[in-house]
């Protein structure tokens, strides 16, 4: 099985990364394949769907029927005017026969063998199972894909989660350093009140920040523990240090690949072919059936009654074609064929709308690409430009040129467009995994190339 494979892959994979001094985005992977509980369902939806195709084939089998029982049972027959003739005893006409059996042991088997030749509901119906399965696959691969997907989703709010802490705490620490220097300043008669006034409220909003940031941490930590059974806390995820950019291609290919590959794309074309077929099994006034049939039977009452002992013992074999007809069911085919027609119009619909929500979202994740990378130049710059301002404004404050919110204003658009740089960089990768998502493509070894690239850059 696919899936058996898969965790033995997983198992090996998480024992050779133990070692790990850092959380790697393709070892919350792993660990999420074996604890979430949303894939294990899908991995045992997996499994149920793919023993369809065995049951697939299993309709155009013989079926092997055995029955038996025993009763308690009473028979009376009674006939006249019957004739009679033996070798010795010549012939007579008016002979009566009478039999009686009362509350006799009754024994009953039979066995009957059916195999069939021509059905167009069991056509239908194991077409059905066959697209059932294959259904199953590729909603296997979705839930690998969204699993895939999701694992990063909540490594990086980890991540950044622990990145706006620190800075707020870095931001905390410089302006509880400037509440320091102005109160000491003040009490020399070198800077006026408002400086400490302006610097204890901008160092009780970072302290209010900061419960929020750390609130936050714990509810990312606490999901990623949900999809992954890992606590994050020894081992920090890692951010992108640096700009990762790869060419993804032109927008009209990954709409014409995520037509073709995209798994939920197809899953909603399965369930259409499904409704078709299920619109067959109805949809003739006849549809007749040919099976061959062998049965053999043995019956036996034995026990006694008005006439004394008896006993009716019949043993009856057959082999032959049976045909079947439906005439009139009362209007349940008819109002089964009008049902079978709205879901197939209903699975039509359901397509062109899946089709139409997929492509919005290639086009949303690509547009975000083919800009992100500038807007990720202008944030770098930014960045870059706010902490020259800062060292400018320490610079000014220290000669009188600046005053104490000015540098209180500079440490928080540093701290702000540090943030910001980095969450422009995850937001890129994301809509990468997102955009592979949607063509299908994602997998473990895109996951292992991305970890390499934030090693790289640590």
């Amino acid at each position: 099985m696919r899936a058996a494979r898969l965790l033995a892959i997983l198992s090996l994979a998480l024992t050779a990364s133990s070692a790990a001094l850092a959380l790697d985005l393709a070892e919350v992977w792993r660990h999420a394949a074996l604890h979430d509980p949303e894939f294990e369902a899908a991995r045992a939806a997996h499994e149920a769907g793919i023993s369809r195709r065995k049951q697939a084939g299993a309709l155009w089998r013989p079926s092997v029927q055995l029955e038996a029982g025993v009763a308690r049972a009473s028979s009376e027959s009674s006939a006249r005017g019957a004739a009679f003739s033996a070798p010795g005893f010549g012939s007579t006409g008016g002979v009566a026969f009478d039999t009686s059996i009362s509350n006799g042991a009754g024994t009953r088997a039979a066995l009957t063998v059916r195999q069939a030749l021509v059905s167009a509901e069991r056509s239908a119906q194991s077409r059905q199972l066959e697209i059932a399965a294959e259904s199953s696959e590729l909603e296997w691969l979705d839930a690998q894909q969204a699993l895939l997907l999701r694992s990063a989703e909540r490594y990086f709010d980890v991540a950044l989660a622990t990145e706006r802490l620190r800075l707020i705490a870095r931001q905390q620490t410089a302006v509880d350093q400037t509440l320091v220097e102005a109160q000491d300043r003040f009490r020399i008669g070198d800077r006026p009140v408002t400086d400490i006034h302006e610097a204890a409220a901008r160092s009780a909003g970072l302290t209010s920040r900061r419960l929020a940031a750390e609130t936050e941490l714990e509810l990312k930590r606490a999901a990623l523990f949900d999809l992954t059974g890992l606590q994050g806390d020894d081992t920090p995820p890692r951010l992108p240090a640096a700009p990762v950019g790869e060419d993804v291609g032109s927008l009209a290919d990954w709409l014409a690949q995520v037509a073709q590959r995209n798994p939920a794309l197809r899953v909603a074309e399965a369930r259409l072919r499904a409704a078709e077929q299920e619109r067959r099994k109805t949809g003739s006034a006849l549809s007749p059936s040919l099976e061959l049939v062998v049965h053999i039977g043995h019956e036996r009452l034995s026990g006694s009654g008005d006439f004394g002992g008896a006993s009716s013992t019949s043993s009856n074999r057959a082999i032959g074609l049976q045909l079947t007809v439906p005439l009139y069911s009362g209007g349940w085919r008819s109002a089964r064929q009008v049902e079978t027609q709205a879901l197939t119009v209903q699975a039509q619909a359901d397509l062109e709308r899946a089709r139409q929500h997929v492509a919005l979202q290639t086009r949303s994740a690509w547009l975000e690409l083919a800009v992100g990378g500038s807007q990720e130049s202008a944030l770098a710059a930014a960045a870059v430009a706010s902490l020259a301002r800062l060292d400018a404004t320490r610079v000014g404050r220290r000669a009188g040129d600046r005053t104490t919110q000015q540098l209180l204003d500079a440490e928080n658009d540093a701290a702000a467009a540090e943030l910001g740089l980095v969450e422009a960089r995850v937001h890129l990768l994301t809509n990468r995994l997102r955009l592979y998502a949607l063509g299908g493509k994602l997998d473990d070894a895109h996951l292992q190339r991305l970890d390499a690239t934030l090693r790289a850059g640590q």
